[in-house]
């Protein structure tokens, strides 16, 4: 098996920066707690493609509900690879959980980018028998997978990403 990226976890500052958005509540001292009990992202088994990413904290949301969730997570990939989020199939079957973006793509590049890489989850349950989704801390919430791609015989991309979502097309 080629191994092809690393995962890391971001700075305490870029992850708390970011949990206050998802959570404006916290105190500096319950922000540090969860960053230190961050867990990186693995395989279940010898046999997975993906990667599990567990929730940094419990996530409740109700029927309809969506949350940006910080993973607290980055990766370092090789060029010629991508890394594609998607949620964990028991989410998906029990609640409708689903990425709103409904695929998360995360580039090479993005490890550079001015948030440190950090990986974003926007979570949504899109139950239709109006069951709240409840995701304690440290279950699995999405799961990672390294694809190959290749690119046109005339492509000419030279830009540097600076950003996330949508930063590349602006």
């Amino acid at each position: 098996m080629q191994k092809i990226a690393k995962f890391e976890k971001v700075s305490f500052e870029q992850f708390r920066k970011d949990w206050v958005r998802f959570d404006a509540e916290a105190c500096e001292e319950d922000v540090k707690k969860i960053y230190d009990e961050i867990r990186l992202p693995v395989r279940a088994t010898r046999g997975s493609a993906g990667y599990d990413f567990f929730a940094p904290d419990t996530i409740v949301m109700e029927a309809g509900q969506q949350k940006l969730v910080p993973s607290g997570i980055r990766a370092k990939i090789e060029d010629g690879f991508v890394l594609v989020l998607v949620p964990r199939s028991s989410l998906g079957f029990k609640y409708r959980m689903q990425l709103d973006n409904t695929v998360g793509i995360i580039d090479a590049d993005y490890y550079e980018a001015d948030n440190e890489g950090h990986m974003m989850c926007k979570l949504i349950n899109d139950s239709r028998e109006g069951k709240t989704l409840r995701i304690e801390k440290g279950q699995g919430m999405v799961q990672g997978i390294f694809l190959p791609f290749g690119i046109t015989v005339d492509d000419e991309a030279d830009a540097q990403r600076t950003g996330g979502f949508g930063s590349t097309t602006k």
